[in-house]
């Protein structure tokens, strides 16, 4: 990968913020998205790395119909950081793997490279890319958003976002950052915006 060839973009922001959101504009501009969450639901549907999840903690982690229950994982290693240390070690070298292989193979006149990881600072990913923006969502916004898609209340809320780095390290770490307070076309027009920045040609 041509870091002077093209242009990568990391998406950070508070769980709920909408950075799929983000990232699906940036996938309809024509950037190639590396989404880790789907990425890691690939993971876990491999055969090995579904039997050593089982031989850690039990039959528990499996659903009905035999694959990894995520919801049932979520709940060990959000709770024990050195459980979540484990799974890493074992699933983000293949997420890192088909990453890879995603963006090898972009056409070249691709806008950006995009990568959509929930960790993205605490992985280190921010080092591989050309900028970073941060998705500002206010707080009870992303709780109404967390309640209707997964269920989740204030306390299932601040757990997760306990177990990362703050949003104000987030954001200050970032080099941009766009407003989502639900208007989609305003958050495209900013999204666009930073894109076309990014896209000129860099002053020698």
């Amino acid at each position: 990968m041509d870091k002077d060839r093209q242009v990568i973009l990391g998406i950070a922001g508070g769980v709920g913020a909408g950075k799929s959101t983000v990232a699906g504009i940036l996938a309809g501009l024509g950037c190639v998205v590396a989404d880790s969450d789907a990425l890691g639901r690939e993971a876990l549907r491999d055969p090995d790395l579904r039997d050593e999840i089982v031989s850690w903690w039990g039959p528990g982690m499996l659903d009905d119909s035999g694959e990894i229950d995520r919801a049932a994982v979520a709940r060990i290693v959000f709770a024990r950081p050195r459980h979540r240390r484990r799974l890493e070690s074992l699933v983000h070298p293949r997420i890192r793997s088909r990453r890879r292989a995603l963006f090898e193979q972009a056409p070249p006149d691709t806008p950006a490279l995009v990568i959509d990881a929930p960790l993205l600072f605490e992985a280190g990913l921010d080092r591989e890319c050309t900028a970073v923006i941060f998705v500002q969502t206010d707080r009870p916004q992303r709780l109404s958003r967390l309640a209707d898609s997964r269920g989740w209340d204030d306390t299932e809320l601040t757990g997760r976002e306990q177990s990362q780095l703050s949003l104000d390290d987030k954001r200050a770490r970032s080099d941009y950052v766009v407003i989502n307070n639900g208007d989609l076309d305003e958050l495209s027009e900013q999204i666009h915006r930073i894109l076309n920045e990014l896209r000129q040609p860099r002053r020698s």
